[in-house]
């Protein structure tokens, strides 16, 4: 009798992230080792400091300090922009690796999470052996926390330091009154009565507390206490886009097949159009007779809900199969999914040519990808990255057309040597563009020089870039014309600071 009891007990874990947004941010682009580094939001007319890593704390940093006082306690200290919507799409990415413990999961913005994990702990060895198995999930700092109801395990997560071996029931109790989260106004007022723990406040008549510092206080208390109901709202996961058909006849004949598809696709339309969506994926299944199965699936350049240009790209598909379609006996079943997606949001028919060309071409590509192959058509993609030479990878053109990016400050060349090619080259002054350079065994005199455009290195990207043993050296473009009017773009490799002799490089070519 006990034992069922004990089973059907409602758990709780709690999972804190403190250190959530720095570490996201790290991630992408690590810092130096060894300085301090926290992100920056502007509050008002100050930017502050709007989080930081473990260590910060140990340097004298505190989250709303103004950037100005952190510089000054901490000369060192590197700083990043605060993303708070990459933070929340974080956190809906760990939310969903959670979903492999429990399908309770449900979001604790800015930075945790709570899984309602009765009955679950002991198909993974246990609660403590989950909780751990968790962590290790997420890949973050995490601070966990178990407890018969939400609140309490959320308020033990955040605020519990140090009381993990005794009853819970103390440990909730022993919580700063910090764990209701009320205003500085009210808790000021608390502290100020004497009332510094949850405890202090469980022992005072809830009327009187109500009285005199509202009810939310109250609220909050008795939901942590447990005397109040602490309900979660899990995240849960959207349905697959998908539609099916059964047939009391099989059918053979691939124009039969394609006039489901049709009709499947207006399904999948409308499932779409409600969660304002367009498909990039379709994926069609055959189910033989004889239950043999078959998929054939097309990709978009850019999301649709419309059918003709997904069923004219089933057909494509279909005639272009190395091994041709078997129908056998006959296909009993056709199901059709969308497994990716995008944003398309309802627009208006527009007559402008430059979508009319977009589409166009939109369509072109997929029609040439689904007969050659994803792999066989490529496009320039562009890409967040300082270096030119790398500011656009060949990716396959069925992951979408190329986005719209803001050009660059200064004009570029339509042709880059890569690698660059060196070039012995003469400054007037040390710093200053070249007056006079010699490539390829020709020697050039500069008549018109404009410049430089200076590029830093990407020393995020390398977590030993600014120690001597591997130096990254800052790049000074110069765009320089000769005698005969041919545009030359030069740059030179460091700076006198960073290199002793810093070298010439001829990156491209203006037509």
């Amino acid at each position: 009798m006990n034992q069922k009891m004990q089973s059907s007990r409602r758990r709780c874990l709690a999972l804190w992230f403190p250190f959530l947004p720095c570490e996201r941010t790290i991630r992408s682009a690590p810092p130096e080792p060894g300085l301090p580094f926290a992100l920056v939001a502007r509050v008002g007319q100050a930017l502050r400091l709007a989080a930081l890593t473990a260590d910060g704390a140990g340097h004298g940093l505190a989250v709303g300090m103004t950037l100005a006082d952190a510089r000054a306690r901490c000369p060192d200290l590197l700083t990043a922009p605060h993303d708070p919507h990459e933070d929340a799409k974080l956190l809906a990415v760990l939310a969903r690796r959670m979903g492999r413990f429990t399908p309770m999961v449900a979001l604790d913005p800015p930075d945790g999470l709570v899984l309602d994990i009765t009955g679950c702990a002991h198909l993974f060895g246990g609660e403590a052996a989950l909780a751990r198995l968790a962590m290790a999930e997420a890949g973050l700092t995490a601070r966990p926390a178990l407890a018969d109801h939400a609140a309490a395990a959320r308020a033990l997560a955040r605020y519990e330091r140090g009381q993990a071996g005794r009853d819970e029931a103390l440990r909730i109790r022993a919580l700063p009154i910090a764990a209701l989260e009320l205003s500085e106004a009210s808790l000021s007022g608390l502290r100020r009565a004497g009332l510094k723990t949850l405890g202090d406040l469980a022992s005072r008549p809830m009327g009187a507390l109500a009285a005199r510092f509202g009810e939310e206080a109250v609220t909050k208390l008795r939901a942590i206490l447990g005397e109040a109901g602490s309900p979660l709202a899990p995240r849960a996961a959207p349905p697959p886009i998908r539609a099916q058909a059964r047939f009391a006849e099989p059918i053979g004949r691939t124009q039969d097949v394609l006039e489901v598809a049709e009709t499947l696709l207006e399904d999948t339309a409308r499932q779409m159009e409600a969660r304002r969506i367009g498909g990039r994926r379709f994926v069609l299944r055959l189910e033989r007779a004889d239950g043999a199965i078959r998929d054939l699936a097309i990709e978009t350049a850019l999301p649709t809900r419309e059918a003709a240009p997904v069923v004219r790209l089933l057909r494509e598909r279909l005639e272009s199969l190395a091994d041709p379609l078997d129908p056998g006996f006959g296909f009993d079943a056709v199901a059709l999914a969308v497994p990716r997606h995008e944003p398309l949001a309802a627009r208006q028919t527009s007559t402008q040519a430059d979508e009319r060309e977009e589409e166009s071409i939109a369509a072109l590509l997929d029609r040439l990808a689904t007969r050659l192959g994803e792999g066989a058509i490529l496009r320039l993609h562009p890409r967040d990255r300082h270096s030119p030479e790398k500011a656009q990878a060949l990716l396959p053109a069925a992951r979408g057309l190329a986005t719209r990016t803001q050009p660059p400050a200064l004009p570029r060349p339509l042709f880059l040597f890569d690698p660059p090619q060196e070039v012995s080259a003469i400054a007037g002054v040390p710093d200053g563009p070249p007056l006079r350079f010699t490539w390829r065994g020709r020697a050039h005199e500069v008549r018109l020089a404009e410049g430089p455009e200076r590029i830093a290195p990407e020393w995020w990207r390398h977590p030993l870039g600014h120690l001597p043993e591997t130096p990254l050296l800052t790049r000074d473009y110069y765009r320089v014309e000769d005698g005969a009017g041919t545009r030359f773009w030069l740059f030179r490799h460091g700076l006198f600071e960073e290199r002793t002799h810093p070298k010439w490089y001829l990156h491209g070519l203006f037509s």
